[in-house]
């Protein structure tokens, strides 16, 4: 047998899974099919100090192991920045507040606030080993989460608003989403206003140098136990051992862990086949869609105005923006979200008309100033064959209660990890490391 164990893809859950099992003494492989690790982290430098994060970049409260591995790899962290006031961009009015409230009509913003505080006490009802087991479990998995939105708002400008939100959080449309699906998420993630805030939220900080920085110290750790470049085709195991392999190589060891998204995973072929009910979950699961869309100015402009540079913006096809300049604001870049069939839309165009459309919104919100555009760059995984959409895999209504199994069973001497695999922090980078680490100590 040549490894204790192989680990297939390396993104933070396979890092973080090769990292444990090396330090654990185990001789292990990490086959990754790109020729880089991160994943859906991606950081892209366009000058010697700058940077994008074009995919996963923030962390915030109770993401404990991502900031115990920047401290681990010395890599600093900073905070998100959010002083000034927000943006409200609704029916081509502007409007900017402090604060968490938006300077909506009375009935509009009761019926918000009360879906919002509806949604979190339910949430917490659900059982995040089992939430097919959860109360009014059958119930909540019929329906989508916009057929509990139109149940809960009749106020036109409230649904306008909790789409918004909702796309920026699941990065896909609310009608594709299982209602249990979306209350485990808002579950696993704490509730759903640290999935939207900033100061004391998911958003909270960004990691110096760019999310990818800590997968490449990581990677270095690993040193030549990585093998890039290696597409994995067939997995096969018996009572003793799992063989792994691709075009041109095999590789056998006493365990291994898929650390790609489910969507992934089923292009793999598995011998014996993994059990019917876990593989048509793994089948059911969808990726979302969201294009992150850069412009870089001379100096965060915004500022001098008192904007912090957060927008929401629901007719847009940018409808989220947030201040993504440097830490020491060396030059002011804005970063937008196109999300769900919005991203759709704007990735039919050519990247020159995507920067004038993204270009456009940013003028309307900011004013003049946003078309002196100095660098643009936006990226989306969906056509990534190795990733097929961020942030994460959704379930859509029926599935989840109908299949009644985990993502994360093993399957004999194959085990799963991947934030899609994750009870706590699903969809997060927190909820990568926490699943690969967890895989690990199955095998320890």
């Amino acid at each position: 047998m040549q490894y204790d164990a192989i680990v297939i893809g390396a993104g933070y859950a396979g890092l973080a899974a090769g990292l444990a099992l090396q330090k654990a003494g185990k001789n292990i492989l990490l086959l990754e099919a790109r020729n880089r690790c991160g994943g859906r982290i991606l950081t892209e430098y366009f000058s010697d100090q700058e940077y994008t994060d074009l995919g996963g970049q923030w962390i915030g409260p109770g993401h404990e192991r991502m900031y115990q591995l920047a401290a681990e790899f010395g890599v600093d962290t900073f905070h998100t920045y959010d002083s000034g006031k927000s943006t409200l961009l609704l029916n081509n009015k502007l409007k900017q507040y402090k604060g968490l409230i938006p300077p909506l009509p009375l009935f509009a913003l009761l019926s918000l606030d009360r879906a919002i505080r509806k949604i979190n006490k339910l949430a917490k009802t659900i059982d995040l080993e089992h939430p097919y087991q959860s109360d009014c479990a059958a119930k909540w998995d019929a329906m989508s989460l916009q057929d509990w939105m139109n149940s809960q708002m009749k106020n036109e400008t409230a649904r306008k608003m909790f789409a918004v939100a909702t796309e920026a959080v699941f990065a896909t449309d609310a009608s594709n989403i299982s209602f249990l699906h979306a209350l485990f998420y808002i579950k696993s993630n704490t509730n759903f206003d640290f999935l939207m805030n900033v100061n004391k939220g998911a958003q909270q900080d960004r990691i110096k140098g760019g999310a990818q920085s800590i997968c490449i110290k990581m990677a270095a750790a690993l040193g030549n136990a990585i093998h890039y470049e290696k597409v994995v085709t067939d997995i096969h195991q018996n009572e003793e051992c799992v063989t792994v392999s691709g075009d041109g190589f095999s590789y056998t060891a006493g365990h291994c862990i898929v650390a790609v998204p489910p969507a992934v995973s089923t292009e793999i072929n598995f011998t014996p086949a993994v059990p019917e009910t876990q593989w048509e979950l793994m089948k059911a699961s969808f990726m979302g869609t969201v294009v992150k869309c850069y412009a870089v100015y001379p100096s965060p402009f915004w500022r001098k105005q008192f904007k912090n540079g957060l927008v929401a913006a629901p007719d847009e096809l940018t409808s989220v923006v947030f201040d993504n300049s440097p830490f020491n604001g060396s030059k002011g870049i804005l970063m937008g979200f196109s999300l769900a069939e919005k991203a759709k839309l704007l990735m039919q165009y050519e990247e020159a008309s995507r920067k004038e459309i993204v270009k456009a919104g940013f003028i309307k919100m900011f004013g003049p100033e946003a078309a002196n555009i100095e660098y643009y760059t936006d990226k989306s995984f969906t056509e990534e064959p190795f990733t097929k959409g961020c942030y994460a895999g959704m379930f859509p209504p029926g599935v989840i209660t109908q299949l009644q199994t985990s993502l994360a069973t093993p399957f004999q001497r194959i085990h799963w990890a991947g934030t899609e695999t994750s009870t706590q922090f699903n969809g997060y980078m927190e909820g990568a490391v926490r699943s690969g680490e967890g895989a690990a100590r199955e095998i320890l």
